[in-house]
Formats: structure tokens, sequence, C-alpha cells
């Protein structure tokens, strides 16, 4: 949810900038392209930093994982499970998985931009979260951490870590 996660960072009369760019141009994004779009110093660093954020989530997940199988605090990771599930998030979909899996179905439903309407939104999650719990879920029950991931697996890697 893009608009709710420029909102959380007051930015959010860029909602429509946004909604003209992919995940991937999203995440591309630097200071000059924001620059040539007239977005101010301020909020141009801004969002070049919390995109970096994004980038980072993968390995964050990673360590709270280890955290939480170290037997520590679980408030700390808890919270910031929260903050991420407010954050955009891709579905991810395998390249290597059979077409009936991940391929036209997933990729059917989902919005040429960031900001698609409500039901796209919807119909985009499901196909997703479906996928991910026929993966994912034999890989949250064991405590030594299961098969690894793929890299770029954020939606697998955040289950992983709900389910420790």
């Amino acid at each position: 949810d893009v608009p709710a996660w420029l909102k959380s960072l007051r930015l959010h009369k860029y909602a429509a900038l946004f909604s003209q760019m992919t995940y991937e141009e999203m995440m591309a994004l630097t200071e000059c392209q924001l620059e040539a779009q007239n977005v101010t110093k301020g909020a141009r660093h801004k969002i070049v930093i919390s995109i970096q954020k994004l980038k980072e989530r993968q390995n964050l997940l990673k360590s709270l994982e280890g955290d939480i199988l170290e037997g520590g605090n679980l408030r700390v990771p808890l919270q910031e499970l929260h903050q991420m599930i407010l954050t955009p998030i891709k579905a991810y979909s395998a390249q290597n998985s059979s077409p009936e899996e991940h391929g036209r179905d997933v990729d059917s439903h989902h919005p040429s931009s960031l900001l698609g309407s409500e039901g796209q939104g919807s119909e985009c999650k499901d196909p997703a979260a479906a996928g991910m719990q026929q993966h994912h879920l034999p890989g949250c029950e064991g405590e030594s951490g299961g098969a690894p991931l793929p890299e770029g697996d954020l939606p697998g890697q955040f289950t992983r870590v709900m389910g420790k």
C-alpha cells in the first residue's frame, strides 16, 4: 500500500508521482530523478533513505529470525515486523516455477502501476498469499530454519519469521 506508506512518511502529496511507477522503478529511484519531478530537497532525501530501508528488509528479516531463534525478547522483532508490514512489499513469484503456480494467474492480477484500484489490490494479494502458504509453511515448522528462501522472497521470509 504505497499511499499509506507515503502518508506514514508524511510524503503523501507525492502519491500521484508514485502512481505512475512500477515497484522496480520506485526501488531504483535516485535523488536526480526526484529532482526532475520537482520534489523538494528534503522530501527527495527522505524518499531515497526510505527506499534504501526497503532494500534492507531482507537482511533485517534474517537478523530478526536469528534473534528469535536465540530466545531473545520478542517485543523488538514484533515491532520491526509491524513496521515492515506497513511498507510496500511486492508479491514474490519464482521464475523457475510452473506457469500454473505462479505465471499468468498471478501476473494478470498485477496492476501496471503501484497504486491500483482496491479491487486489483485485493486480487493481487490472494494468489500471492495462497502461494506463500503452500510453499513456505513447512519451513516454518522446524527450529533449524528450514530450507533457504530465494533472494528477493520478502513475503516468504516475513512469513518464516512470523512462524518462529
